[in-house]
């Protein structure tokens, strides 16, 4: 199983149509093991329940490359650094950066402010999902904010293999931030979590 997990992590140059199954597969099996070692670890030590977050780094405190002088939670920090990444791979994505041409067109320019209120706003969902207590999420709901209707920076509605091809980008993002197997999959739980609201066609 560890292998074949190995093996489907590894391909960074899937063809989505062919490895779909694989993904959901992956992602499930991620998940099961992930949550088995969890469970095996909040029986030996059960009067703290460690979440997500807990696990990629927490509230404790440390220098936030980003901005000079200033203090992160490691945990925000760790997910803030796969989610930047994951917007740099989706846009070189020819799958899926077609939807993003306004972002990509500001970003073009040399315009971030969109950049980075899509970065806060998927870092702070992240967060809220994984467990954080020091966030809240304030951005539009999954459904509205991918559908072009009520979200003006979207360009088209999601179908299944699209956002598989989000999870596999993730994936990439995650590996190039050294994230391990197991956390990697529980994040892809997160992700699976909001397909039905996210995928409108």
């Amino acid at each position: 199983m560890k292998s074949k997990i190995h093996e489907l992590l590894g391909k960074t140059n899937m063809n989505v149509s062919k490895c779909r199954k694989n993904l959901t597969i992956l992602v499930a099996a991620l998940g099961i093991i992930s949550f088995s070692m969890l469970q095996s670890c909040s029986k030996s030590s059960s009067s703290a329940k460690q979440t997500l977050y807990d696990s990629l780094g927490g509230t404790t405190k440390v220098n936030d490359p980003a901005n000079s002088g200033q203090m992160i939670e490691k945990g925000r920090l760790g997910l803030r650094s796969v989610v930047d990444s994951a917007i740099f791979v989706i846009a070189a994505d020819s799958k899926i950066n077609e939807y993003f041409q306004v972002l990509l067109g500001e970003v073009g320019s040399g315009n971030l402010t969109g950049f980075q209120a899509l970065s806060k706003n998927l870092t702070d969902f992240f967060c809220v999902a994984t467990g954080a207590k020091n966030f809240s999420y304030t951005g539009k709901n999954m459904h509205d904010a991918h559908d072009p209707a009520t979200n003006s920076r979207m360009n088209g509605k999601a179908q299944n293999s699209d956002f598989d091809q989000f999870i596999v980008d993730v994936v990439i993002a995650a590996q190039k931030n050294g994230l391990s197997n197991q956390l990697i999959g529980q994040v892809g739980v997160v992700i699976n979590s909001v397909r039905s609201q996210v995928v409108q066609r």
